[in-house]
């Protein structure tokens, strides 16, 4: 496994997206960045490749992959877009939205990628280097976040490594991930958009841009073995490190680690076994970025939990909320 820190020379960086393009055409396993988080990442419409995520991840093979495209022509070419995800497509990407569509006659992703649905999730990210990469291959790739299933998603190279090590060929180190939260998930197949999971794009501001309220699907999907998500990180168990977590906190217990938000600490902060606070100065958008990373320092430590402070459900609170009770949920 090599991990390959993106150089400003031109020559050596061609040479490093070659590198990466060489290993994915081959089916390996190539750990990319984006603003959300680092990716696992396979040529979307090599069956053989893509089972390798599900095997490196110990992900069951259910659970759907969010297919990365690198132009919105791509992506017409592997799911149909209505006008309502073409607004949005416009609007948001490239960034952190992935719009759950129906696969279009000409998709080439592979069925596994789609866990057998008739759906094909898509994402433009934000990362010249993961695009020109895409671009180079000329396919698109899935990329789960670079973790094993369940387990705390990646912002950092390091992380990565941590997670996987050699069963890939190469992770592409481009430094932490600027948004830090894996990107909002919204459904365009049928006549009302809906909200399948929050993520880095908050609802205020797609719902502002259509001038409607987005539906939301309901948070239990039920057991992890046999409910069929509808997209990826909808199992009810998720992000969760070793630890257990208790949410919404007013006080800490002998041996927890917490997890602060805010200028005012829960009651007994300084009795914590550490502590790790996502913005002292309340900003979500921190706190997002923020929010694996402390998870897995927390995660480190002797801790008998993880007392996660109150956090506020609006904007991409919404999506903190969510990742949070995902690793608070009870354990199959």
């Amino acid at each position: 496994m090599t991990v390959w820190p993106i150089p400003p020379e031109k020559a050596a960086r061609d040479a490093g997206i070659a590198k990466a393009v060489a290993h994915l055409a081959a089916g390996r396993l190539v750990v990319i960045p984006t603003e959300t988080v680092y990716g696992l990442a396979a040529d979307a419409t090599h069956g053989t490749a893509v089972a390798g995520i599900y095997q490196a991840k110990g992900r069951p093979a259910f659970n759907p992959l969010i297919s990365h495209v690198a132009s919105l022509e791509m992506a017409r070419r592997q799911g149909l877009l209505n006008s309502t995800a073409e607004h949005l497509a416009e609007a948001f990407w490239p960034g952190p939205l992935t719009l759950v569509l129906p696969k279009a006659q000409t998709a080439t992703v592979s069925d596994l990628t789609t866990a057998g649905l008739d759906t094909v999730a898509l994402r433009f990210p934000d990362s010249a280097i993961t695009c020109e990469i895409i671009a180079r291959l000329g396919r698109p790739i899935a990329a789960p976040s670079a973790n094993r299933s369940g387990r705390i998603s990646p912002t950092t190279a390091e992380s990565a490594a941590t997670e996987l090590g050699d069963r890939v060929a190469m992770i592409v180190d481009a430094g932490p991930c600027r948004v830090g939260l894996e990107s909002t998930i919204v459904a365009c197949t049928g006549d009302a958009p809906v909200l399948l999971r929050p993520g880095g794009v908050s609802r205020e501001a797609i719902e502002a841009l259509l001038g409607r309220p987005l539906v939301r699907v309901g948070q239990d999907v039920g057991d992890n073995e046999t409910s069929k998500p509808m997209a990826p990180g909808m199992l009810a168990s998720h992000y969760a490190p070793d630890a257990a977590v208790r949410l919404n906190v007013t006080d800490i217990r002998d041996g927890e680690a917490l997890l602060a938000f805010g200028p005012n600490p829960p009651a007994g902060a300084k009795q914590a076994v550490a502590t790790r606070n996502l913005s002292p100065d309340g900003d979500l958008v921190e706190a997002a970025a923020n929010l694996f990373s402390f998870l897995r320092a927390l995660d480190t430590t002797d801790c008998t939990a993880i007392a996660v402070a109150p956090i506020p459900h609006s904007g991409l609170g919404e999506a903190i909320n969510d990742r949070l009770a995902r690793a608070a949920a009870e354990r199959g």
